[in-house]
């Protein structure tokens, strides 16, 4: 049944056909040709359940929120703030990149989102400061994924509906591997512009810090929104999400007047094309994953592969190895529709903390998104910046070696991640 499925799915993708597709046609089959006796209501009751869950309405809602956000003005004004506080030091320049990344990925959640609108304003300033451009579309890429690990994260809210992880939880932990992060990539930075002689940016005076930073508090608002109302016990993480929509509006349509009304309409009709795909994508998902958890296809590939009763270390290095080579070929979504019930078991019968290998599967989902061939980011800035796809990967492969020494650093110290998760919540 196995070679069935995968059969039926790479035959529809090599077809041409959307990722739904692969899914439900690889679900039929099996129903069809290996239960005959199930009835297809129950394949669409299966559907059904895979979005009912409370916890996925924070999706659109951050989607809608990091689409206003987009088109305002708050990522000028966070940026202009790093840069007030970064540009003078060696490289500071890159490393406000980095900074930016982080902050505007707290903001929204969105890799896309960060590329667009950190990347579009923040390339050209490098070129004319010297930097090499593969290196610039390299850090702009990975340094988005940030957007993956700092709350908001969509896949994580993913993550936590798929294997029932707790979302806060998950969120808090994501914010240490994050942190370690942005470090590195601008110790990198520090070192590109030492070894390439970058000049160094003018300090900015104390006056000039102030004023980018009164500017720049209303787009901070954002993570204080999330992270303060979560863990402050004021609202669950979907209710944050439209707490965001709300402070996003009020944001960009009244405080600083950057979008009108018709631009709402068609922000929210971006959002619900994007939204319709993701959820068609979990409801497919949740159909495949009901046909192999029936069939006890996840025990049988698990026992195939001699996993059964593999040690911590071997679990952690095959759903690494997984998402890793899922995700450079599929969007992570589907990676995660598919893979995340073949592991649940096996994390469980391995006494894994679920909450730390959300974020181990988080890390491999940010470096799919920058990876060759089909990195959701690479597209982004292929369409963003205007240059070909190999200009854009050329700079790529350094970061994606910092993202997985982050991954391994995180298996072998695992309170980078669960410390910050431990004090809010044990």
């Amino acid at each position: 049944m196995t070679w069935v499925l995968v059969s039926v799915m790479c035959l529809l993708l090599v077809a041409g056909y959307p990722m739904m597709m692969p899914l439900l046609g690889a679900t039929l089959v099996a129903f069809l040709i290996y239960f005959p006796e199930l009835s297809m209501q129950q394949i669409i009751q299966q559907m059904i359940g895979g979005v009912k869950p409370s916890a996925l309405v924070a999706v659109p809602m951050f989607i809608l929120a990091a689409d206003i956000i987009t088109r305002g003005h708050s990522a000028e004004r966070l940026v202009d703030l790093v840069l007030r506080f970064m540009g003078h030091v060696r490289g500071g320049l890159a490393i406000s990149v980095t900074s930016a990344c982080a902050l505007f990925g707290a903001v929204c959640g969105s890799t896309q989102a960060t590329v667009v609108a950190v990347g579009g304003p923040m390339r050209p300033r490098m070129l004319r400061a010297g930097y090499r451009d593969d290196f610039t579309m390299g850090l702009i890429v990975n340094a988005a994924d940030l957007a993956y690990l700092i709350p908001p994260s969509i896949s994580m809210i993913i993550y936590g509906v798929l294997s029932g992880t707790s979302i806060a939880e998950l969120f808090i932990a994501g914010i240490g591997p994050g942190l370690i992060i942005v470090v590195l990539f601008s110790a990198w930075c520090w070192f590109v512009a030492w070894r390439q002689q970058i000049p160094v940016m003018p300090r900015a005076n104390w006056g000039e810090r102030l004023a980018a930073t009164r500017r720049a508090l209303w787009p901070l608002g954002f993570p204080v929104l999330v992270v303060g109302g979560i863990y402050g016990g004021i609202f669950s993480p979907t209710e944050a999400a439209a707490v965001c929509v709300l402070y996003a509006v009020i944001l960009e349509l009244v405080v600083f007047r950057s979008i009108g009304l018709r631009d709402l309409w068609d922000v929210a009709l971006g959002t619900g094309v994007m939204t319709s795909i993701i959820f068609i994508l979990i409801a497919a998902g949740a159909a495949f994953s009901w046909i192999i958890s029936f069939a006890q296809l996840p025990q049988n590939i698990i026992a195939g592969l001699g996993l059964a009763d593999a040690s911590v270390w071997k679990v952690l290095l095959a759903v690494n190895v997984a998402f890793f080579l899922g995700c450079m070929f599929v969007d992570s979504v589907v990676v995660m529709l598919i893979l995340v019930p073949i592991f649940s078991p096996l994390i469980a019968a391995a006494g894994l903390d679920p909450v730390l290998v959300g974020v181990i599967v988080t890390l491999q989902v940010a470096i799919g998104a920058a990876t060759p061939p089909f990195g959701v980011n690479l597209f982004t800035a292929v369409a963003v910046f205007q240059r070909p796809f190999i200009e854009v990967v050329r700079g790529v492969p350094v970061f994606l070696l910092i993202l997985l020494g982050v991954t391994v650093l995180t298996m072998v110290v695992p309170d980078i991640a669960l410390l910050l998760r431990d004090l809010a919540f044990r």
